[in-house]
């Protein structure tokens, strides 16, 4: 570590956390944020349910995350949404003090066909946009590895930089732990002419199972070799931690020596695995 890292640096983080679905889990998040909070992050963003099942629990935590004098941002999703109830839904967050939004189209929950009034992401970017100017610093979504229910690897290029060019103001990309991957993206939406900050959504690895799954689900590619190396731990918790820290620390410091405008943790609203990441990046 050199001398500057070891000192501590003010690079730019920010944390994800979903709305708990118990007063237990709502006491843990607590006290996952706390402990979190020493790292002096940009925002925290809360996450938002299929179909925006969760809206009363994600603006709960919004306003708790306010409460304690964090900058918080909610995702939201237009998936079901119609143009009153997005509306109406703007208003209740501008008035709770929330300056910044994740715009998603959002997942579609199982059963659902494609209702409401939005049918992208750009569209509810643009509708925001337009209905409340500057008021919400945008971000969106950005796939380094494609995003699953793309066409192709150009049409989700395309419906990224629409995104961008209807009023986005930043991106959070899905969590990858190819670093070529994201730096290709970043160029290649650049040379269409999407340039504002892309930055790398980082998922600590704490469970093999839970982050194959995870993987399986929404696209993120996992490299050969560290599925191979979770893997041959089979049940050994400790050494799959011990492993997924040292990977997701290297994926960090070199993002960092790249120049990433800053580094979004999935926490999974839980702290050890980010709090000590950053600990060895020196944040």
């Amino acid at each position: 570590m050199n001398a500057a890292s070891a000192q501590g640096t003010g690079f730019p983080v920010s944390f994800e956390f979903f709305p708990p679905k118990t007063p237990e889990g709502a006491e843990k998040l607590r006290a996952a944020r706390q402990q979190l909070y020493a790292l002096h992050p940009d925002f925290c963003s809360v996450t938002y349910g299929a179909g925006g099942s969760t809206q009363e629990g994600t603006f709960g935590t919004v306003r708790e995350i306010l409460a304690e004098g964090v900058s918080a941002a909610s995702h939201f999703s237009c998936i079901g949404a119609t143009r009153q109830s997005v509306r109406e839904e703007l208003a209740q967050l501008k008035a709770m003090g929330v300056k910044r939004l994740v715009a998603l189209r959002g997942d579609l929950p199982s059963g659902y066909g494609a209702g409401g009034e939005f049918q992208y992401a750009s569209d509810l970017v643009a509708f925001i946009r337009a209905e409340t100017g500057r008021d919400f610093h945008i971000e969106v979504a950005a796939y380094p590895e494609v995003h699953p229910q793309a066409r192709s690897p150009e049409a989700d290029l395309k419906a990224y930089v629409a995104k961008v060019q209807l009023g986005a103001d930043s991106a959070i990309t899905q969590y990858f732990y190819n670093s070529d991957a994201y730096f290709r993206f970043v160029e290649e939406a650049k040379r269409l002419g999407a340039d504002v900050p892309v930055v790398p959504g980082i998922m600590p690895i704490g469970s093999s199972t839970q982050l194959m799954r995870f993987s399986d689900a929404c696209g993120a590619e996992i490299p050969r070799w560290i599925r191979l190396r979770l893997q041959s731990f089979g049940d050994d918790t400790a050494s799959i931690k011990a492993f997924g820290l040292d990977v997701v620390t290297d994926l960090c410091d070199r993002l960092r020596s790249a120049g990433v405008p800053a580094l979004h943790f999935y926490t999974m609203n839980q702290s050890a695995a980010t709090l000590e990441i950053c600990r060895r990046l020196g944040i």
